[in-house]
């Protein structure tokens, strides 16, 4: 086979992630690249053969989404939970650098601490370009700590992780909810995913932006051009400030919501924003910010002390979760479903209208990612009229205006 259908299809239909699960099954074959304005996308170089084009069509989040656990009774907006909780790393230099409170950061450090896994795959900032990524493995709690924080931009943890199945051990595996839907389609074509990833953590996400929203930051800053020591998106508190530190000694910070609100969300790629499961449905744990809201329901972004919203969505996580409690890695605090809502109303916002915009991109001529047991007919049943009517013909005029 000298191409992949379905690569092409995902590229044509823009349906693309970005995870790099295609090219870390297909070996040379696919290798993720920068396109404009600034998205990672596979570029087919050689054959990919038959066996690997069948895991890609199964397992690609822009082909297929994994379904959510069926022995549990999930939510259509927020995904099966064991049980659901607010809290916190009780390290406070944990708490700090973390972008909420330091859970997920506080999980990794006790697995590995605990011997359950002996590396973590994740994301970090790229020290030549620090708006960009790249994957690392951390193998001590510093190096874990130094990871922490969201990383606003493209990354393709899956473009190795054929590599990494093959080294000796155990490791946790952090990544973006499609990243995690990709491993657990994976694990139906390769025992070694769950033999070898006893960890898989996710977060609630709210869509990946291109690199020109890094740079639009910095524009404003009045960093444009300016080669770069560091830059933080967040962290360092909650949410914590976006923070840029030049070469010439010059420094800028900007809010959350200016940085997020402003900048970021305006260059989320279109595969985001018709997810039908941003919340880490198929993690063993997901977690989110867990905000307090304002007068107007909407939450506020006022700098306080870091609280997590904290799914445990299997029996691993449950587990892990237990001893970390006990081992006084984290405190925690039980909390109603109901209450999600309003910490994430935009999640909620964005599931009840998947089946609206799904609907768009069919009429426009694009087919959406196969979907089964996400409760997307549920969520969108939630949905107003007119709020559905509004999401289908924005959604039309996108993928429109998009193909001419």
């Amino acid at each position: 086979m000298r191409e992949s259908p379905t690569v092409e299809r995902v590229l044509r239909d823009d349906l693309c992630s970005g995870c790099g699960l295609c090219a870390g099954v297909a070996g040379s074959a696919i290798e993720m690249s920068v396109t404009p304005p600034g998205y990672n996308r596979p570029q087919i170089k050689g054959p990919v053969n038959v066996e690997a084009e069948a895991i890609i069509a199964d397992s690609c989040p822009g082909s297929k989404v994994a379904p959510w656990r069926g022995d549990l009774p999930p939510s259509p907006y927020w995904g099966p939970a064991e049980v659901i909780l607010t809290g916190h790393a009780r390290d406070e230099k944990v708490r700090f650098a973390g972008s909420s409170g330091g859970a997920i950061t506080a999980l990794l450090i006790f697995a590995l601490e605990s011997g359950l896994v002996d590396r973590v795959v994740q994301v970090a900032a790229d020290p030549k370009f620090p708006t960009r990524n790249r994957i690392v493995v951390s193998r001590t709690a510093d190096q874990i700590i130094s990871a922490a924080g969201s990383r606003y931009a493209a990354s393709s943890p899956l473009a190795s992780i054929v590599d990494e199945l093959e080294l000796s051990g155990c490791f946790a595996f952090v990544g973006k909810p499609c990243d995690i839907s990709a491993l657990r389609q994976l694990a139906k074509h390769d025992e070694r995913v769950d033999r070898k990833i006893p960890l898989k953590l996710s977060f609630f996400c709210g869509g990946i932006p291109s690199h020109r929203g890094a740079d639009n930051i910095l524009t404003e800053m009045g960093l444009a051009g300016a080669e770069l020591v560091s830059f933080r998106y967040r962290g360092n508190g909650w949410p914590g400030l976006a923070a840029a530190r030049a070469v010439n000694g010059r420094t800028a910070e900007m809010t959350y919501e200016l940085s997020w609100g402003h900048h970021l969300s305006k260059e989320v790629q279109f595969r985001c924003k018709i997810c039908p499961d941003a919340v880490g449905g198929a993690a063993d744990i997901a977690c989110a910010d867990a905000w307090y809201g304002g007068e107007s329901g909407y939450p506020q972004f006022e700098e306080l002390d870091g609280r997590s919203l904290i799914m445990v969505r299997s029996t691993v996580g449950r587990t892990l979760l237990d001893k970390a409690v006990a081992a006084g890695r984290l405190d925690v605090a039980t909390l109603a479903e109901q209450e999600i809502i309003l910490m994430q109303p935009a999640q909620a916002r964005r599931k009840r209208l998947v089946k609206a915009r799904f609907a768009a991109m069919l009429l426009a001529g694009r087919r959406p990612p196969r979907v089964e047991g996400l409760l997307v007919d549920e969520a969108s049943r939630e949905a107003r009229f007119a709020e559905k009517l509004r999401n289908f013909a924005g959604t039309f005029r996108r993928v429109i205006k998009a193909g001419s």
